[in-house]
């Protein structure tokens, strides 16, 4: 690599800031500003500890199906989180100087690189489709356009020079879709084309010189909240998921707040239903004490929602359908080359407000699923399959590996620090090792048909996954996003994004792997399974301002690396470096951008922004090639103050134009 050219200086401070209040409210129901609805007391030491201990060993002896890790594999990722860095091998993947942080109203690359606009949300994707018209939208136009707000993005082989796209849409933001919106009074078409906003669109690209080009295809296909879907695994039929509806339990209409996701190695794509709690109205007239307390430990209380869908479906108003809610909070999966194939709802993988989900291949055949439930104080998870992955790609072998998540254990996390309690005083000052870390477990909370809580069935374990995950005292973490294991090294990295509530007000303090209190910047978390139910873990990336000595950057210099705050979502390279984007809710007055960090030899922890999406606008779902970087653009221009009416972003299309989510394609 040559040398930096920017060694020796600073590239620009870290400065403080925040997410738009309007971005908040139409996302998650602005919850960070809320009381977060974990009052769980979760300590994981002392008599907890052996308690646990003492119950985890009745689990052995009982019939869990634990998970199988190499031997080879998991001496490799025990050492590559304990030993020093060692020399690296030589780089694969994107070369570049990297971008400064700015607040301009445009996707900023590094010099040698050229951008352009893959697709823009309202462009047609379906036959049929009118061109996109902001002044005259229609339910009937959106459900045959792409949808709002792009979240996730999967880049999957076709033939050719087809690609197959597929792209999550977390939420709406009314204010910014429609002109002269009321927010106490939206009419039936608003929430209507918001229905058919949400969701997933699937697209065919054609690949070439400059950015990939939108296909008319048979497999083009939207996903919205009328769309069918199939509820599969052990709680599939449960009385707590049937409705007048769907007396059944096993269908649901719809997916909502879609962020992050995952391909797995078959090649489905899965999506987590992430902040559902704020789309549901009335929860205080439910009358039910158990049913009542559960709403709340998902946060769902209150009168009328934010965007008033109650009052057009009575299935959002939980005195009438309180089981709705339980519907919504899955792992969802869409095989994107079928066309006529129903999405599916994996209720194997517990119920709680996914980020995403990420697949790894044991050495046994098994599949490993890793998970973050993202709210301040909330948990880590993971899943491993009974069966066996075939491979190839025959149909038999496809169907075969399209049940595999119908049928595993579920586990959450506990962490241990391997540092005196007194070296963790919430500022975020090293250690006297120098470093961040500790070992765990994973804990059973059910496998299959048999629960491994006490009070609690399975159904109950699967549709409050939460609850289960108190009772066991899990670890609260710092809001873990995305969840993804190393494609080589099988290593594990978690994004934990913030927690301004570490230790205020009497909420859980600091710990070593959350280890500063008022929490607005974030970590990176790498964790190493070194055997049936058991890792090691250190934090790669302590974010913030490098000047601050609160921060920590893998050990290396800080005065040369990006600042980097509230890491969001991961990918890799084909050189195994990490890839990261940020969501600066908190913290950061530039703009959100995506950023590499080598996690090898002496690069190791040397952060470097790639680029930066415009003001107001949150940097999602990369995708990393050798010659094509994706990123979703999403929400431009949502700022406190802006609308429709008063836009402060004109981007991607310039002029007078109002913002449009995207996703943007970047190459040399």
């Amino acid at each position: 690599m040559p040398p930096h050219p920017d060694r020796g200086r600073r590239l620009l401070p870290l400065l403080t800031g925040g997410r738009a209040r309007v971005t908040c409210r139409y996302r998650c129901g602005d919850q960070c500003s809320q009381h977060p609805p974990n009052t769980s007391d979760n300590p994981y030491f002392g008599d907890l500890v052996q308690r646990m201990l003492d119950r985890r060993g009745l689990f052995r002896a009982g019939a869990v199906v634990a998970v199988s890790t190499a031997a080879a594999s998991s001496a490799l990722a025990s050492a590559a989180a304990a030993a020093p860095p060692s020399a690296a091998a030589p780089r694969r993947g994107l070369d570049f100087v990297p971008v400064k942080p700015n607040l301009e109203d445009a996707v900023v690359v590094p010099e040698g690189f050229q951008q352009g606009i893959v697709i823009r949300w309202g462009d047609p994707i379906l036959p049929g489709a009118p061109e996109f018209d902001f002044e005259a939208q229609t339910p009937e136009a959106q459900e045959r356009q792409f949808g709002f707000n792009n979240d996730f993005c999967a880049l999957l082989p076709l033939r050719g020079d087809l690609r197959l796209m597929v792209n999550n849409h977390e939420y709406t933001s009314e204010e910014f879709i429609f002109r002269g919106y009321d927010p106490e009074n939206p009419t039936e078409q608003q929430v209507r084309i918001a229905w058919a906003a949400h969701g997933l669109s699937v697209v065919v690209l054609e690949t070439g010189d400059g950015a990939p080009e939108v296909r008319m295809h048979r497999l083009n296909r939207r996903i919205t909240l009328n769309t069918e879907f199939e509820v599969r695994g052990p709680a599939a039929g449960s009385d707590l998921l049937k409705t007048s509806a769907d007396p059944t339990g096993t269908k649901v209409f719809g997916t909502m707040n879609n962020c992050s996701g995952g391909v797995t190695p078959w090649g489905t794509v899965l999506s987590g239903e992430e902040n559902i709690h704020f789309y549901f109205a009335n929860a205080d007239q439910v009358t039910d004490p158990a049913t009542k307390a559960r709403l709340t430990r998902y946060g769902m209380q209150g009168t009328a929602t934010e965007r008033k869908w109650e009052r057009y479906d009575s299935r959002w108003d939980l005195a009438r359908q309180p089981n709705e809610a339980n519907r919504f909070g899955w792992i969802v999966e869409l095989d994107p080359y079928d066309p006529e194939s129903r999405p599916v709802k994996h209720t194997a993988l517990g119920r709680f407000k996914h980020e995403g989900a990420n697949v790894h291949v044991l050495d046994d055949g098994r599949v490993a699923a890793y998970l973050g439930d993202d709210e301040k104080f909330e948990y880590m998870y993971k899943f491993v399959s009974d069966k066996k992955m075939k491979r190839g790609d025959s149909r038999h072998a496809r169907r075969h590996n399209m049940s595999l998540l119908d049928s595993g254990t579920l586990y959450v996390a506990r962490f241990s620090g391997d540092s005196p309690a007194e070296e963790i005083d919430g500022t975020g000052k090293l250690p006297s090792d120098g470093r961040f870390d500790g070992t765990g477990e994973w804990i059973a909370l059910a496998h299959n048909d048999e629960s491994f809580v006490p009070g609690m069935t399975a159904e109950e374990v699967y549709v409050f996954a939460r609850l289960a995950a108190d009772a066991v005292g899990a670890t609260k973490m710092d809001r873990p996003e995305d969840v993804q294991p190393h494609p080589k090294t099988g290593r594990v990295y978690a994004a934990l994004t913030n927690n301004s509530d570490r230790g205020t007000d009497g909420k859980a303090g600091a710990d070593e792997t959350n280890p500063r209190n008022s929490n607005k910047h974030g970590q990176v978390l790498e964790l190493a399974e070194t055997g049936r139910t058991t890792f090691t873990w250190n934090l790669l990336l302590v974010c913030g301002d490098p000047n601050d000595p609160a921060t920590y950057y893998g050990g290396f210099d800080k005065s040369q690396v990006s600042p980097i705050t509230c890491p969001d979502n991961v990918a890799f390279d084909s050189g195994g470096d990490l890839w990261i984007t940020t969501d600066s809710s908190e913290a950061l007055a530039a703009n959100d951008g995506l950023y590499r960090v080598p996690l090898e030899g002496e690069e190791r922890g040397h952060v470097m922004q790639f680029l930066s999406v415009p003001r107001g606008a949150e940097a999602c779902g990369p995708v990393i090639e050798d010659d094509l970087v994706l990123v979703s653009a999403q929400h431009p221009g949502e700022l406190d103050g802006a609308s429709a009416d008063n836009p402060v972003s004109h981007w991607p299309d310039g002029g007078d134009s109002q913002p449009r989510p995207s996703v943007v394609a970047v190459w040399r």
